[in-house]
């Protein structure tokens, strides 16, 4: 999300209000909210992504209890 905040320097105003004036202009144009809202967000796995992580999680389940029946795993 690319969005321009543009602030103009009026004649002698100093740069701390400029800077007031700019992170007034981002809080109040919810560009903030946004980014943060979004910080953490992950999408949900597909269901042909879902299936297959479970096939996999049975066939190595099953390789676990073949090989722990031949005696070559311990508990």
């Amino acid at each position: 999300m690319v969005t321009r905040i543009e602030i103009t320097r009026k004649g002698n105003e100093n740069t701390m209000s400029v800077l007031r004036k700019f992170t007034r202009k981002v809080r109040n144009g919810g560009f903030l909210m946004t980014v943060r809202k979004n910080r953490y967000f992950q999408r949900n796995d597909s269901d042909l992504r879902t299936k297959e992580s479970a096939l996999n999680r049975l066939e190595k389940g099953k390789e676990y209890t073949r090989l722990y029946k031949l005696g070559k795993i311990d508990r």
